[in-house]
């Protein structure tokens, strides 16, 4: 297959046409988006790093990179989950049309098309393509790099709960369950007797036990919500100064926070440390010339192991501390150096700031991302795919942070939002005139009538 290009302004509509068709005049939240990405290069960027995953003469021309990594951002601008949405909304909107230079005369890529390049495209080139964002984050000096915040959420898989299998016989729960009951002398085809049985037995879904045949990398875990289900776990590394995400990481649902942190702060550090390097002299990114030195996060990260780990890699740690009782640091002594450390720092008033902002830093992310972003659940499977979705999310959600210090707002609705604000300031303004100058025409036109010149 072929690569092909987005060449927006070589394109020319047909001649003639059959009737009049409409025209749209574009939303002004995505225009501004278009002149962000056009005057960085973004399209030429994407088909250089795409260029090794097409042939260059045989095939068809493809979804043009730079067209494919817009319609996956087009999900969290739209609060779209699935790509058989985005690819509906495409063929819908003729704004959307406009963003993506697509004629009337054109069809819009359909949900096939999406999903096919985003399984061509690597893993390794959606990195790329988030780092370059970072990289204009950056430019406009919305990254620091010293303070790295931690926190993460479970978003269901695509995968049911009704479908696992054992992973050493390959049989079906229910046919499990099947043979419990055999074995217990309980008729087996009694479905109400089965149940009943399940209810009462103690049991613990383990995901060394079980696994889901179609995406055998979802861990069985409790949601927020309380229900049991498979699940993957999303992992954001995020800059507490301007809010901007700096790594991503994807883990199994049932994986610790003790457990992934120590990757997520590695992925950050090498990604701040990527943009240190590539200061001009005269530190244009403006990224904190040291590199991450401190890591905040909440009580879900905190361990003893956690602690002294980044104490030996020379992070001052704000970590939350549970209330555990009195400890026993028998030869234990690193640990309790860096716990007591940590517990100094939280208590101080920097430590009680940072774990304030936690919210308005993180936690209006992930508000972005997984729930008005549209991603509260998951459409593709297996880890890469999930990978992917998680890093253009990410991407589009610094867009996000990018476009509202440029403009005030960051989202199509937020933008309308602030037309309606303005128009109302603006009637109110010549309401206020209106209502100061029609008393002092009264009150003039009547001092002229009691003057007799």
């Amino acid at each position: 297959m072929a690569m092909g290009t987005r060449k927006k302004r070589e394109r020319q509509e047909a001649l003639w046409y059959g009737g009049e068709l409409p025209a749209a005049p574009g939303h002004p939240f995505y225009s501004r988006l278009n002149k962000v990405l056009d005057e960085a290069g973004f399209d030429c960027f994407c088909e250089d790093s795409c260029g090794g995953f097409y042939h260059a003469k045989l095939g068809r021309p493809s979804l043009p990179p730079g067209l494919y990594f817009r319609i996956m951002m087009i999900g969290f601008f739209e609060g779209i989950d699935s790509e058989r949405g985005i690819a509906w909304r495409l063929a819908d909107s003729l704004t959307l049309r406009q963003f993506l230079s697509t004629g009337l005369d054109e069809m819009t890529p359909d949900h096939v098309t999406i999903s096919r390049t985003r399984r061509l495209i690597d893993g390794e080139t959606h990195q790329r393509i988030f780092t370059w964002v970072l990289q204009r984050l950056a430019q406009a000096g919305l990254i620091q790099g010293k303070t790295i915040g931690v926190d993460s959420t479970t978003l269901e898989a695509n995968a049911a709960m009704k479908s696992i299998v054992r992973r050493d016989t390959g049989e079906s729960y229910t046919e499990y369950l099947k043979r419990l009951a055999e074995a217990e002398g309980v008729h087996a085809e009694d479905a109400a007797a089965l149940r009943r049985m399940d209810r009462k037995r103690a049991k613990k879904m383990s995901n060394e036990v079980w696994e889901n045949p179609n995406d055998p990398e979802a861990e069985i875990t409790r949601l927020k919500d309380g229900r049991t289900a498979l699940a993957f776990k999303a992992e954001n590394a995020v800059d507490m100064e301007t809010g901007a995400i700096v790594a991503v990481t994807t883990h199994g649902g049932a994986a610790a926070d003790t457990a992934t942190v120590e990757m997520t702060v590695v992925e950050a550090g090498v990604a701040v440390a990527g943009l240190t390097a590539e200061q001009t002299p005269e530190g244009e990114y403006q990224v904190h010339a040291n590199g991450v030195e401190e890591v905040v996060a909440d009580k879900g990260y905190h361990s003893n192991e956690v602690v002294r780990t980044f104490a030996e890699l020379g992070l001052r740690t704000y970590i939350a501390e549970p209330e555990r009782g009195e400890r026993n640091w028998e030869d234990k002594a690193a640990e309790k150096e860096a716990v007591y450390a940590n517990r100094r720092r939280i208590r101080g008033e920097r430590g009680k700031r940072l774990q304030t902002q936690r919210g308005e830093r993180i936690e209006r992310n992930f508000a972005h991302q997984f729930d008005t972003g549209g991603m509260d659940r998951l459409y593709v499977r297996g880890m890469v795919n999930v990978h992917k979705k998680l890093l253009l999310q990410a991407a589009a959600c610094n867009l996000a942070l990018l476009l509202r210090s440029y403009y005030g707002a960051g989202k199509p609705r937020a933008a309308h939002d602030r037309i309606v604000e303005a128009i109302f300031a603006i009637l109110v303004f010549m309401r206020t005139v209106e209502a100061l100058w029609r008393p002092r025409s009264a009150n003039s036109g009547s001092q002229r009538r009691r003057d007799p010149q």
